[in-house]
């Protein structure tokens, strides 16, 4: 579902940090993002799907299409343009979401025989390079949806993220004087300044823009925008040992929080 593009903007796209001016930085190097050891966004998803109709009560901005597998404009999304919902049964939905004429997102989500829990796989297809990131989650249910709606409908909260592609959990940093470059195997790269103004996420589909400063000797602050607007807050400190980075993403089209653990590798 659109709640999964939402998670993978909070997770991967773009990912930047920020590295103090040492000989040596502890940013510098590849890190990959550790799923088990993070803590998932707890403000649950929202969906309804009812009379024919499907609506993302918790996407930024809501949007509502039919649900009849054909694809129906939305507007307001950086990464996607129209969004295709198919009822398979009465506990499967496919929903594709598209840019354009390029497919950008697909995922297949599967509610349990209880009703309580979700489970969802997904392509994200939005990596300018072509780069198609993979994965699979489970969602629990916080509210039900009302009478005569589809077991999609309700409240969701994710609880876990598994058998991400190798591609959609890594990223390499490096520190030059005052500037800071990151690059991804997805195609997404910047070099800023710390202090500096916000310079655009080179590949990244949806038109972020990135700032970093320094908040610490080994703790940073990025902000990313969109058209001028404050979209997302991260900030990230390295372990003394230099081994491992806490990242926390403020998602401020959401209002939803998460922290997120990386081991250099």
């Amino acid at each position: 579902m659109t709640m999964k593009r939402m998670l993978l903007l909070g997770l991967f796209a773009p990912f930047v940090v920020a590295a103090p001016a040492l000989a040596e930085s502890p940013f510098d190097g590849t890190w990959k993002i550790d799923l088990g050891a993070s803590k998932l966004p707890e403000k649950p998803d929202i969906f309804l799907l009812k009379d024919g109709e499907y609506e993302c009560q918790s996407c930024a901005p809501v949007f509502k299409v039919k649900a009849d597998g054909a694809f129906h404009p939305v507007a307001g999304h950086p990464y996607y343009d129209a969004v295709s919902i198919k009822v398979v049964d009465p506990h499967t939905v496919v929903e594709t979401d598209r840019k354009g004429t390029k497919t950008v997102v697909s995922s297949t989500n599967s509610v349990s025989a209880n009703g309580q829990t979700l489970d969802f796989s997904f392509k994200d297809m939005t990596a300018a390079n072509g780069s198609v990131v993979t994965g699979k989650g489970t969602q629990t249910r916080v509210a039900k949806g009302p009478a005569g709606s589809h077991a999609i409908s309700g409240s969701w909260r994710t609880t876990s993220l598994s058998n991400f592609s190798e591609n959609g959990l890594v990223l390499t940093f490096k520190e030059q004087g005052d500037m800071f470059s990151m690059s991804t195997p997805t195609g997404q790269s910047y070099t800023a300044k710390f202090g500096g103004p916000a310079v655009p996420v080179k590949g990244d589909t949806g038109g972020t823009h990135a700032a970093v400063k320094k908040t610490g000797p080994r703790a940073f602050e990025e902000t990313d925008t969109r058209g001028g607007k404050v979209v997302m807050v991260i900030t990230g400190t390295v372990s003394s040992d230099g081994r491992t980075m806490t990242a926390t993403v403020d998602d401020r089209e959401r209002g939803s929080h998460a922290t997120y653990k990386l081991a250099k590798q």
